[in-house]
This record gives C-alpha cells, structure tokens and sequence, in this order.
C-alpha cells in the first residue's frame, strides 16, 4: 500500500512539467484568421409592415338571359382563360326570337328596296321614285299649260286642272318619301331588335370576363337561372395585391414604384418581390397610418388570395451604416459577438466584443452598436477563436 502511494505521487510529480510545457507551447501557437475592416456603406432602409394577398380582380359573372342551365364545364379551381366558357343556358327560345327579329329585318328591307348592308336613299325607294316621277311629269304639263295660256289656246277650266294635279302630285311626292323615312326608321328599330336577339343567343353561353381560376360556381346542370342571377365567381390571381399599412412616421420615405419584398408562412425562407403601385393620398382617420397597395407576381400560382405576408418595403432614401460580413458574427445566447483584432504587428489579439445588429443586406449585416469605422474584425476562422487568443491574420 504504502509503496503504490510512492509510486503515485513520484510519478505525479515527473508529469507536472511536461503539462506546463504544453501549455506554454499552446500560448505560443496563433490562429490563422482572415479579417475584414468596418466600413460605413449607403444601404436602402426597410420598413417592416404585414398585409394579406387578395386577387388582382374579383368578378361576379352573372346570366344575362332566363333559361335552364345545360351545363357547366368548370368546377371550383379550374383555370379560365378570358371568353372560356363557364355556364351554358338553353338556347332554344332565344334562337327563335332572333330568327323573328331577322325575318321582320328582312320584310322592311324588300319594302324599302335595299339590300342588308346597303346605305339607305331615301329616293331609290320605289314608292317615292314614282311619286318623283309623277311630280315631274305634272310640272311639265303645267308649265306647257301656262304657255298655251298665255297663247289664248288653253281654256281656264283646263290650266285650272293641270295646276291642281300638279299640287297633288308634289303632295303626293312628299306623302310618299315621309311614308319612306318612317319605314326606314321602323328598319333601324328591327335592326336593333335583332341585335339584342343575337346577343341573346350568345349570351345562353355565359363566359369568364379575363383569365383567372373559378372560385365558385354556384349553379348546376338543371337550375333555372334568371337575368342577372349570379352564377360563378372568377378571380385573377397573376399578378396578386397586397394592401399594406404604413406608420405616419414613415409617409416620407415610401414613394410608387417602390421595391417591396414579401415573405409568407407557406413558404418559409422564400421571399417574393413586388412593387408599390399606389400610396394613398391621406391618412386613415382612425388608425393615424397610410394605406400602400403592391403588386407582387404569381405566375407559378403558388401565392393564394388570403395568405398573410409580412413585407418590407424600400425607403427612397440611402443612409449610411456600419456594414461587416455575416461570417463575422458569433451569436451565444441569443448575444451577437464579434472578435476585433488589437495589438502590436508581432502580437495580434482577437478581443470579444458584443455588438447590437441591425439591418441584414445580402451577405452583410448592418452594426448598429459596438464597432467603429475603421476597426478590423475576424471575418472568417470563428470556430478556433476565443477571448484574447493570438491570431495571424491572412492578406
């Protein structure tokens, strides 16, 4: 016993200076680092605000005849291009108010003596080309009466007759063409009749006023739908907008045109990019805050109207910060830390600092409190640096 308590304490004593040795030598050894300088660069400030993606366009499409459905190509979801087709209603009666319509169109037509298309005269019309014609021949033989009046060779009782059917002829003449112009107008009104009869019928196909997705369809095969019944709904959702509220502190600094990136919670770590389109022109009354709209694409179709987003929107103005690499910065407990390089040339140190940040952009972030212009930092090499360790720092 007692020898293996010798045994222990000799050996203890033979190891305590090689582990001082070691130690010596561990001091003696820096890290290699690579360093950055801190530097103040003009970056775009963002404002943080959240809003929620609603269509660019919301329709309503209703039936514009009575009639029965007969069918319905669409269900909700299904995408529509602009004139597709998405309720079709009975055609029959409307078909036959039409084809009256053009019959009564084209009775007026042969009456009058002009042809569908052909430019309305009202003297190329026969009844009031004869009536022309009559006048004329009842002014020649009353201006032959006046002569062989003058020349004793016509009694009175004669040039009295030849003037009176010259009156009536001219009366019959303006008879004739008032009759013609009535019938003319009577052909614009069953013009007009037919063309609502021929809307109707292309109305018994109710269509999607642009291209979307069907958000409801609201009738079935067998309804009967009357004018003005609402039948389906359709969206479009390409591009999407998001209705946005902006602190008065912050009116300045938001201008249309404005860059604006948006994150949802569907898609975590992807970021959309849009752009203002419309700033209000006064505040909200209630909540003292002004009103942005933007317009963020969605080709793809992945954004949906009624995702909530958190966006952040471009301030028109630069400002200067403080900017360091990301790889820069160490975060323990929730703390950022940076390590700042001091000391001699021959005797470089990295110093922990703690630091507030701000603004991220690109592989930067913004240093709002702990660092100076001009300081050098560990850029990269984190993982073998702690307080007060020596370093050598690669060019």
């Amino acid at each position: 016993m007692l020898a293996a308590l010798v045994f222990s304490l000799m050996a203890a004593a033979c190891g305590r200076p090689e582990t001082h040795a070691i130690a010596a030598e561990g001091e003696a050894v820096a890290v290699p680092v690579s360093a950055a300088v801190v530097a103040a660069e003009p970056i775009t400030r963002l404002i943080r605000v959240s809003g929620t993606l609603v269509a660019q366009e919301k329709a309503e499409v209703s039936a514009e005849i009575n009639g029965r459905v007969i069918a319905t190509p669409i269900e909700r979801g299904s995408p529509v291009g602009v004139t597709a087709e998405l309720i079709r209603i009975s055609g029959d009666e409307v078909a036959a108010q039409a084809a009256e319509a053009e019959a009564n169109v084209a009775q007026i037509e042969a009456r009058l003596g002009i042809d569908s298309g052909e430019t309305f005269d009202v003297e190329r019309v026969p009844e009031v080309a004869s009536a022309k014609a009559a006048r004329q021949l009842a002014q020649a033989e009353l201006e032959r009466a006046k002569q062989l009046s003058g020349l004793q060779l016509l009694s009175a009782a004669d040039f009295d007759q030849r003037a009176a059917q010259s009156e009536a002829a001219a009366r019959q003449y303006d008879t004739a063409r008032n009759g013609a112009l009535q019938q003319y107008q009577s052909l614009v009104a069953a013009r007009a009749r037919a063309s609502l009869a021929k809307k109707a019928v292309a109305d018994a196909t109710v269509r999607a006023p642009f291209a979307g997705v069907v958000d409801e369809r609201l009738v079935s095969v067998g309804d009967f739908v009357t004018r003005g019944m609402k039948v389906a709904t359709v969206l479009r959702v390409d591009p999407l907008r998001v209705e946005l509220t902006v602190p008065a502190l912050f009116v300045s600094e938001v201008a249309t045109g404005g860059t604006v990136t948006l994150e949802v919670d569907a898609y975590p770590g992807e970021t959309f990019t849009g752009k203002v389109r419309y700033v209000s022109p006064a505040l909200n009354a209630e909540s003292r805050a002004l009103v942005v709209e933007a317009e963020v694409a969605n080709q793809g179709g992945r954004l949906k109207p009624g995702f909530f987003a958190t966006a952040h929107i471009e301030q028109a103005k630069r400002e200067e910060a403080l900017m360091v690499p990301a790889s820069a910065i160490r975060t323990v407990a929730g703390t950022p830390r940076v390590f700042v390089v001091t000391g001699t040339a021959s005797d470089r140190r990295a110093e922990e600092r703690v630091v507030a940040t701000g603004q991220p952009v690109g592989d930067k972030v913004e240093i709002t409190s702990g660092l100076a212009t001009g300081e050098e930092i560990v850029a990269t090499g984190l993982e073998r640096v702690v307080d007060g360790v020596r370093v050598t720092v690669a060019r």
